[in-house]
């Protein structure tokens, strides 16, 4: 895991693209694969964009504004990702109504081979389509290794917490429920 993450951080160095612009930039305490972040330990991310995976236009991130965000990195080629998508669709749906939003990034894949998988798979959010991984490595120091990943993001988009690792529903609630219920920034 320690090489993952400076492997990340050498590809992150490199590159820029939509989001750099924001404070986070992640560093690994250790060989874990959860972190959290509490409060006064939140860097923002800058407005993460890319084409949509199954329609036409651009999702951005500042599209839900005021709006916990869970981002997750995946690929239709990934069996880990695959085996957690059941798992993403049911915390997606369970935590609607509290005011979270889900957003793919399908990086490393084709068009129609990721179209494919999220429709087959029923997934009721949307997906940024990232072949190239910019959306990604946008994230400074971010490891691209780890995926899936998964990082939420408070409703002022800074990070939350992150998941190196695939995850279930029940995880997701239980760590998402209090990160809805902060109250806006005023």
């Amino acid at each position: 895991m320690a090489l993952v993450a400076v492997l990340g951080l050498a590809v992150g160095a490199c590159s820029s693209g939509a989001g750099a612009s924001g404070s986070f930039e992640f560093s690994s305490p250790g060989s874990t694969d959860e972190i959290s972040y509490p409060l006064s330990q939140r860097g923002a991310i800058g407005d993460l964009s890319g084409p949509s995976l199954t329609g036409a236009g651009t999702i951005r991130l500042s599209d839900y504004s005021d709006t916990v965000v869970v981002l997750n990195f995946w690929g239709s080629w990934c069996p880990p990702c695959r085996a957690e998508a059941p798992e993403l669709n049911a915390a997606a749906r369970a935590l609607e109504s509290s005011g979270v939003q889900f957003l793919g990034v399908d990086i490393r894949d084709s068009k129609e081979a990721g179209r494919d998988f999220h429709q087959a798979a029923d997934t009721p959010y949307p997906s940024i389509f990232d072949p190239t991984m910019q959306t990604l490595l946008s994230l400074r120091g971010f490891p691209t290794a780890a995926i899936p990943s998964t990082i939420v993001l408070d409703r002022q988009r800074r990070v939350a917490h992150i998941w190196l690792r695939p995850v279930t529903e029940a995880q997701m609630v239980k760590v998402i429920t209090p990160i809805a219920a902060e109250q806006s920034k005023p």
